[in-house]
């Protein structure tokens, strides 16, 4: 009985590559004691790659990330996710559309009275995953985990916060989810990880043609590797930019400095 699912769980992942996903966004508000925080009338994303998602503390960054993961109630509007134009789900409807999609926010999605290695095969078996397949996941992340977080028997609480962030952002991949949602992923990480990070997160999206959506305060990081980059003020989208070869630096540069 084992084996039969491990060998189902490996089609589902066979079969998961050959998948994409859009995302749709529509109408979508938060408000708090009639105080608006959020306000998104639309936006798509449906190409692979990485969308960058910057603005300044308190533009509503996290906001919507929690609002796409139903860890919020919106106040109106709706996150739908379409796979392969033949299934939609939407964020509050039902759970189908999770297993498509990891993230990592904040130290509230770990599990921090269980190590590293504890917290991770607890994921994956949860998620079918064979041993086999959660290694070869390990494998593909190792320069980024480095020595000191894996078999060494430290509990998460007592990581580092670079150490408990890269538990996290390994955590998120663990699915190869379609689309992926990183909270500053380049926060507490050191300049080699955060460059390791930039390189992984490219060739992800390149072999499974996923999307990957990190916000960030520091706009060089989303300029350095993103394609798309969406700038947030005051819980708006007031810019929509190609960053193809970084065409948009100059333009989110400006915007910065005159702030």
């Amino acid at each position: 009985m084992e084996e039969e699912s491990e060998s189902s769980c490996f089609y589902l992942f066979i079969f998961r590559f050959e998948l994409f996903m859009k995302v749709e966004i529509n109408q979508l508000t938060k408000q708090y004691d009639n105080k608006t925080v959020l306000n998104i009338d639309h936006l798509d994303i449906g190409k692979p790659g990485i969308v960058g998602l910057v603005g300044n503390n308190g533009a509503g960054k996290t906001t919507l990330f929690m609002l796409m993961l139903d860890l919020l109630r919106a106040t109106s509007g709706v996150v739908n996710y379409h796979i392969d134009e033949q299934l939609t789900y939407s964020s509050t409807e039902n759970d189908k559309w999770k297993p498509f999609v990891g993230a990592f926010v904040d130290n509230s999605f770990l599990i921090d009275f269980l190590t590293a290695d504890e917290y991770l095969r607890f994921i994956a078996q949860l998620s079918n995953i064979s041993n086999e397949q959660l290694e070869n996941h390990l494998t593909f992340f190792s320069r980024f985990i480095g020595t000191d977080i894996l078999g060494t028997n430290m509990l998460i609480r007592n990581l580092s916060a670079g150490n408990k962030q890269k538990v996290g952002i390994v955590a998120a991949f663990l699915l190869h989810p379609l689309l992926v949602l990183l909270d500053e992923p380049f926060n507490f990480l050191d300049p080699s990880s955060q460059n390791i990070l930039k390189h992984l997160l490219q060739a992800y999206c390149e072999e499974h043609q996923a999307i990957v959506i990190i916000s960030s305060h520091n706009i060089q990081h989303a300029i350095d590797i993103s394609q798309r980059i969406v700038l947030l003020e005051k819980g708006n989208i007031i810019k929509d930019l190609d960053n193809t070869n970084k065409i948009a630096e100059a333009e989110l540069q400006a915007y910065f400095d005159a702030e």
